[in-house]
């Protein structure tokens, strides 16, 4: 009857064991596929992003060009860093823009002049002087309300920016997008400031 009692024992114990086991190891295959499958799911969001980042043509503002046989093309090493800091704007004569006048771009078309003063293509690489602090809210805020840096109370986002045209894009495009911006190479370049339109009669 010892003997039985011993090994029955032995085998409560022995399955206790097993059992735990198999506890933990479900437990840390569960974790490892959920690992696993944000992963893919963070890789299929920043493909989406680029694809829908070229389609909208982000690039088009926001990367300086070089001058091509066949005209300007993105100037990859480049990509997404917004208006050059270094670069020099030609001479703005202001009475040729304005309302029923001339629209002008700076020639890496980076820089636009208007009714609405001097504007710049914005870092969009995740550098400290591009979106590298922003949140998700920022970004979405900056794309579908036109906040400057995606803040609340900031100005207006001037033109060619279509903020307006994103106004009904989906969640999930923008976090897409936003994915494959964060993904780039960070390029430090702090571009210059919007000149407001009064400015350029001085």
């Amino acid at each position: 009857m010892k003997s039985f009692i011993k090994a029955f024992t032995i085998c409560l114990l022995f399955s206790i064991v097993a059992t735990s086991c198999n506890d933990k190891s479900s437990g840390d295959y569960a974790e490892a596929k959920d690992t696993a499958e944000a992963s893919l799911s963070k890789e299929k969001s920043i493909e989406r992003g680029e694809y829908l980042a070229r389609v909208i043509g982000c690039d088009h503002c926001h990367t300086p060009k070089k001058m091509t046989p066949q005209g300007p093309v993105p100037d990859m090493e480049k990509w997404m860093m917004g208006f050059p800091a270094d670069a020099k704007l030609p001479e703005i004569v202001p009475e040729a823009v304005g309302p029923g006048k001339w629209i002008l771009m700076h020639g890496d078309l980076t820089a636009a002049v208007g009714p609405w003063g001097v504007s710049f293509g914005a870092n969009l690489t995740p550098s400290d002087t591009g979106i590298g602090s922003w949140t998700f809210e920022q970004f979405k805020r900056a794309m579908t309300e036109g906040k400057y840096k995606g803040l609340e109370n900031s100005r207006p986002l001037m033109p060619p920016m279509p903020w307006q045209s994103y106004q009904e894009m989906p969640d999930e495009d923008l976090q897409a997008i936003f994915d494959y911006l964060k993904s780039l190479k960070p390029i430090e370049n702090v571009v210059p400031s919007y000149i407001p339109p009064d400015r350029l009669q001085q």
